[in-house]
């Protein structure tokens, strides 16, 4: 009923102003006619009569529009002709709603994608009840995220400021669904961790503090959605079922709710277990250790507590609980921050980044603004006799520029709806993308309400600034001496006008963007040809935890020997060789040495920290790591020979002086034993690809045995076909043996993510800047041409050169051009140290840097003035002889 009396009520008001309008017309009409009654009555012929009628009259359109708004009530009809009027017009220009609407989509679409990655990893919080409450535990000045057990429950109990407060830590596993088993990665969670969090299953329960009972007590799990989806088909009576973790039967109680990934947003783990099961989980636990600080702790504030208030309570506790620990809580400080990205370990560096990016984007915008703006002033140039016509037959000038606004609004709607529609596409192939091969790095940057509103925000907005340069030269027209002249006078070609000053801005921009993506490229270029200290090149790694697969302690070292001898057997391997880790890793260990002449082994006399691997024999050849002095590790350097190991250059440089003087000589582990160094291998990259050089060394692995393994083979087979030789050959030695087997270059991903990420989004941004800054040069040079054709005619049909004919049509063009480059490329140069923590080794000093910007923006020019330069040295002397 209510649909029905709206529709009679707007077909009846459309009556009534179509009645109106009838009346209107009428009244407007019988008022000339008397007129010319009267005229004709004094003499004057009819048609002279309504001619002098019609002139005395004045503005036929302006008085029905001044009549309009006195009867009021016609805003949405007035609105409507205006939205049709500007759609006509954008289909008489083709070409200019084209580039208009692509330049803005290009705008808009790159804001959207970089706001919605902003919103994800920083504005938004985590996907749980009250997410605002959450705090995150760091200690230290380095503000670490870790914390250790025995720490944790003494802050769980207490403080006096969290309603609650969980542990929990990312740990892989291997797990057997009823099919071979498969290596993933999951949550070891404190009994209270979905508690304290707000959330509810999907299905089945979650496990609490009721179900510990002591280590190894609670052999439950939690699957995620996507895991229970993707493993178990959706099967809702998967809950009360067994799956093996580590060959240890788990009973599966629930499933978690699909909004749900776990408390890092990067992180999208398959199952939670609870983290008394550690034991069972990583092979040994460390849950009474205070010095194994490996738990992030996420509490929940009480009302009426401030963050200030919970952070000196805890540091009260912290002082308490150095005063009870003093060798391992001595000068224990903590501080909160929120949750999601590992603290601010993670966060801060994700957050300039993401931040910068913005800024970038911003600029991506401002230029595609500058270029529309220029666009729209060259537009509403050639619009000068309409606008002055219109404004003869009586329109206001407000009512002109409502229009000017409508028609640019049309343009950047469409504009933002296209740009809109592609960065979803984008955003949906970054939720979906896995950079990393052996770990669940996943980013959910679906695009929200915040995004179509900032897109929506967007497109108003530039429809705005575009209007706002046209806005001066409509009030500025002077209709009569436009229909005098016909034209708006080529002298303004010869001042610095709007669309020169847009053009220099946006070529500015662009500048400051190819500098970025340029210098991010040549950081890039740097880490990849530097020294890595191994060739990854003919690699493959294949990585297994054998306690994981149930292999006891004594038993590793044999299969570990047992899988060597079998891939060495496979045809076409050149080398093998294994190790606990491989450098350039996600994990490495950090372990500290003393001289050989310390007695007092105390921090204070620590001769450096060193990077430690635990290496077989034929791990170098197969890591292509050169060995520069001395020996190679032997199967005779097990645990009943003389501790030996091969260290780098660099940690034979720091404590002995020269590699010379290092083969032989010994120094002391932090245990007291004593090491001799028996070979000295090159120097190399082992946490990050802009480290300073870092001492290393490398131990027999019999003499420090470790159950993580990693396989090193070297082969110049095709990589698929190594692969599935490599599966079939160590599936044979144990069938439930958890393998992933990856190239080397796969495996460095993780360590590149970051330089690969910058790259690629400084190299886009660089590219969208190239593009509007193409079409904002082609647009300012193909319209000086077509204003100046006829003096180019002239002045051609007098003999011109055509060097003359250039300078005379480009020469503007070409100084802005040199200018707006200058100057966008000192801004380059001026934002270095903000380059500088976007991208590795990255200066925009470097000389490539500096030409390549300067190389690339001449390209650019001479790309985008091509076309109007050649039709301006090909205009015939005939124009001359025409009316323009």
């Amino acid at each position: 009923m209510k649909l029905l009396a709206s529709l009679r009520s707007l077909i009846f008001s459309s009556f009534q102003r179509s009645q109106i309008e009838d009346e209107l017309e009428g009244e407007l009409r019988s008022h000339i006619q008397h007129r010319a009654d009267d005229l004709e009555r004094s003499g004057l012929p009819r048609a002279e009569a309504e001619r002098r009628a019609r002139i005395e009259f004045g503005g036929y359109q302006r008085f029905k529009e001044e009549s309009r708004q006195a009867i009021g009530g016609q805003f949405i009809e007035t609105l409507l002709q205006d939205v049709r009027f500007g759609l006509r017009m954008m289909r008489k220009n083709p070409g200019f709603t084209t580039v208009a609407v692509l330049t803005l989509a290009l705008g808009i679409g790159a804001n959207a994608v970089v706001f919605s990655v902003l919103n994800a990893l920083i504005l938004r919080p985590l996907n749980v009840p009250q997410a605002q409450n959450l705090y995150m535990i760091q200690s230290g000045k380095d503000h670490s995220p870790h914390q250790s057990y025995p720490d944790y429950l003494d802050l769980r109990d207490r403080n006096r400021g969290f309603e609650g407060l969980a542990a929990y830590n990312i740990s892989p596993a291997s797990v057997d669904a009823g099919e071979r088993p498969s290596r993933i990665w999951l949550y070891e969670a404190s009994g209270n961790y979905f508690d304290v969090l707000g959330i509810r299953p999907y299905l089945g329960r979650f496990f609490h503090i009721s179900d510990e009972h002591g280590p190894n007590s609670s052999p439950y799990i939690v699957l995620s959605y996507a895991y229970w989806c993707s493993h178990f088909q959706s099967d809702r009576g998967v809950v009360g079922r067994t799956v093996w973790v580590n060959k240890h039967p788990y009973t599966i109680l629930g499933i978690a709710p699909p909004e749900f990934r776990g408390t890092e947003l990067f992180f999208a783990a398959d199952f939670w277990v609870p983290l008394v099961n550690q034991e069972q989980v990583e092979g040994e636990s460390d849950l009474n250790s205070r010095t194994a600080r490996e738990l992030e702790l996420v509490g929940r504030l009480k009302p009426g507590v401030s963050p200030a208030q919970l952070t000196a309570d805890l540091n009260s506790i912290a002082l308490s609980m150095a005063k009870t620990n003093p060798k391992q809580d001595e000068g224990l400080s903590f501080s909160l921050t929120r949750p999601g990205l590992l603290g601010d370990m993670l966060g801060q560096p994700v957050r300039g980044f993401v931040t910068g990016l913005m800024l970038l984007a911003g600029l991506i915008l401002l230029a595609a603004c500058a270029n529309l703006g220029g666009l729209f002033a060259a537009r509403a140039a050639d619009r000068s006799k309409e606008v002055a016509l219109r404004l003869a037959l009586g329109s206001s000038r407000k009512r002109i520029l409502r229009q000017l606004l409508t028609e640019a609004t049309l343009v950047s709607l469409i504009g933002g709806v296209l740009g809109l529609a592609g960065s979803i596409a984008v955003l949906r192939w970054l939720s979906a993308w896995q950079p990393l091969p052996n770990i669940p790095i996943n980013v959910a940057v679906n695009p929200d309400g915040r995004t179509y509103a900032v897109a929506l925000v967007l497109a108003l907005v530039s429809g705005f600034l575009c209007l706002m340069v046209p806005v001066r030269q409509v009030l500025r027209t002077d209709p009569y001496q436009v229909i005098k002249t016909g034209e708006v006078g080529v002298a303004r070609l010869r001042r610095l006008s709007p669309r020169d000053v847009l053009l220099a801005a946006q070529i500015a921009i662009c500048a400051v963007l190819v500098t970025a993506s340029l210098v991010a490229v040549r950081g890039l270029v740097r880490s990849l040809h530097s020294n890595l200290g191994f060739t990854a090149e003919n690699a493959m790694l294949v990585v297994t935890e054998l306690d994981k697969a149930g292999y006891s302690r004594d038993r590793v070292p044999v299969m570990q020997r047992r899988m060597l001898d079998a891939v060495e057997a496979i045809p076409g391997v050149t080398a093998a060789g294994y190790t606990d880790r491989v450098p350039l890793g996600l994990s490495w260990n950090n372990s500290i040495v003393f001289a050989d002449t310390t007695t007092e082994l105390k921090t204070a006399n620590v001769a450096a920290e060193v990077l430690a691997y635990n290496v077989s024999p034929g791990y170098f050849k197969a890591a292509g790591t050169a060995l520069l002095a001395g020996r190679n590790i032997t199967w005779h350097d097990d645990k009943n020979a003389p501790r030996v190991a091969v260290v780098n250059k660099e940690f034979a440089r720091r404590l002995f002086g020269s590699t010379e003087n290092a083969i032989g000589s010994y120094y002391k582990a932090k245990d007291g034993t004593r090491v001799q160094v028996v070979g000295v291998a090159e120097d190399g990259r082992y946490t990050s690809l802009t480290e300073d050089p870092r001492p290393a060394m490398f131990l027999p692995i019999l003499q420090s045995p470790t159950s993580g393994t990693w396989l090193v083979v070297r082969s110049n087979r095709d990589p698929r076909q190594l692969a599935a030789a490599l599966d079939e050959s160590l599936h044979s030695l144990d069938a439930g043996l958890p393998l992933m087997i990856i190239t080397w270059h796969r495996e460095l991903d993780g360590s590149l993510f970051a330089a690969r990420t910058a790259t690629v989004s400084l190299g886009v941004m660089g590219g969208l800047g190239a593009v509007l800054v193409v079409t904002g040069i082609f647009g300012m040079a193909a319209y000086s041409v077509s204003k100046r054709l006829r003096e180019l005619g002239i002045r051609i049909a007098l003999g011109a050169q055509r060097k003359e004919v250039l300078q005379a049509a480009l020469g503007r063009t070409f100084r802005l051009l040199v200018f707006g480059s200058a100057a966008g490329l000192l801004l380059g140069i001026a934002a270095s140290r903000v380059l500088s923590f976007i991208v590795y080794q990255a200066t925009s000093r470097d000389p490539l840097v500096l030409g390549g910007v300067v190389l690339t923006m001449l390209l650019l020019g001479l790309l985008a003035a091509w076309i109007p330069a050649r039709r301006a040295t090909l205009v015939p002397p005939s124009v001359a002889t025409r009316g323009g």
